[in-house]
């Protein structure tokens, strides 16, 4: 039987990971924190990137727009070689190469060589995610899927909250400093993945189950239930608000409470990313155990988080205290984190494994065209001199509709 129409019932679920599971997820933590690091840490050095690349707010915006539609184009791309060839190689390729391009953007001097850069920092990063988040689904099975996946998601918060420095780096010691020094680290930690991170060497594993398909024919086919169509909505639904707090939290938090560069880039990242590092934790162990008595679970769980975070978001677009716009960003990052480590879980029980990293493809696809029109709708209220609490009202709604489609899922397998 070809591999694209094997039943979910003639792949047996185990009850524990394989061995070196964890060892796999601690690697990849590393290079998850790297790739979110690499990539936002441009949006707390606002200022002092103007100042030395003339630029509009809206070119500004057009910057991580790019990055965004070039990710997203090329995601599916990027999961589909992860699904037909060794998810290793796959990772190494990105990292090795994102991590360059990072250093190379240290060296930029007018606004067309930082566009340039950011396109191929959306090319090479297209790889990692879904190659990563495969290779843990093949390496950990029901029992503890959702908490490995949260593991690694927390190495992604944890470097978006590094990316904060990136305002008193560039006050202090100039802004392609941060560049140049992580593109070095990207590159001496692909070596170390390079002697120790493996391919899983279950038999049942996605990555041994070589795809012929063409990328289309892959893509048909996971679109042909409807659950895959509404985590696809939802996941672009949320995708709005979590680009708009990344790109334009910091400049809000600046002008609507009169802060310094360096304390709205921090107040913008750290609170909201230790939230989400506690719920990709919480979240990813509490859909696991749940899900031993509840099939759905792991839609559930990121439902009931970001269906008690869309209010407290829409009070931050509104409030004139620091303190409650700060509890509006725990609570969507402790709901984003729910969700992001519940993703692949719920994408593992409607999609069958040889197609798990073309899928989370295809929803970064998703959530990176709506994200990169986010970011670039808030450069376009800035031009226009609009407040930007308009853009932030906008992502409570979506926040609230993401968990309204989670209601919806409905698994076929226990995954």
């Amino acid at each position: 039987m070809p591999a694209s129409t094997s039943s979910f019932a003639d792949i047996p679920v185990a009850s524990s990971p394989v061995r070196g599971a964890w060892l796999v997820v601690g690697l990849l933590w590393g290079v998850g924190c790297l790739n979110y690091l690499d990539r936002v840490m441009l949006t707390t050095m606002r200022d002092s990137i103007k100042a030395a690349v003339p630029m509009g707010d809206d070119d500004f915006g057009m910057l991580t727009t790019a990055f965004l539609v070039v990710y997203g184009l090329l995601s599916p791309v990027g999961g589909w070689f992860a699904d037909r060839f060794s998810r290793r190689r796959v990772i190494l390729l990105s990292l090795v190469v994102w991590s360059l391009v990072t250093w190379a953007t240290s060296y930029v001097q007018t606004f067309h060589q930082l566009l340039a850069t950011r396109v191929l920092m959306g090319v090479s990063e297209a790889c990692y995610i879904p190659a990563a988040l495969a290779m843990i689904a093949d390496y950990h099975q029901a029992e503890s899927r959702s908490f490995a996946t949260g593991i690694h998601m927390s190495g992604l918060y944890a470097g978006m909250a590094l990316g904060g420095m990136g305002g008193w780096v560039a006050e202090h010691h100039g802004w392609s400093s941060s560049f140049f020094i992580f593109g070095c680290i990207g590159v001496c930690y692909g070596l170390l993945l390079f002697k120790f991170l493996k391919d899983a060497p279950s038999p049942h594993a996605a990555g041994t189950v070589q795809i012929r398909e063409p990328v289309m024919t892959t893509a048909r086919a996971l679109f042909s239930t409807p659950a895959m169509w509404i985590i696809a909505l939802q996941w672009g639904a949320l995708s709005f608000a979590g680009w708009a707090f990344v790109t334009w939290m910091p400049t809000f938090l600046k002008d609507h409470f009169h802060l310094t560069q360096t304390y709205a880039g921090f107040t913008a990242t750290i609170y909201m990313q230790v939230a989400a590092f506690a719920g990709v934790l919480a979240g990813g162990a509490w859909a696991d155990r749940w899900s031993r008595t509840q099939l759905r679970a792991r839609a559930w769980v990121p439902m009931t988080a970001l269906l008690l975070a869309a209010p407290l978001v829409l009070l931050t677009a509104h409030t004139t205290l620091l303190w409650v716009a700060v509890i509006g960003l725990i609570a969507f990052g402790f709901g984003r984190g729910c969700l992001d480590a519940n993703m692949m879980p719920i994408l593992c029980q409607v999609a069958q494994p040889q197609h798990r990293a073309t899928g989370y493809g295809l929803l970064n696809l998703m959530g990176c065209l709506v994200g990169g029109g986010s970011a670039y709708l808030g450069g376009w209220l800035q031009e226009a001199k609009l407040d930007l609490s308009w853009l932030i009202t906008g992502a409570a709604a979506l926040v609230l509709v993401a968990a309204c489609l989670l209601a919806f899922v409905k698994p076929l397998r226990r995954g």
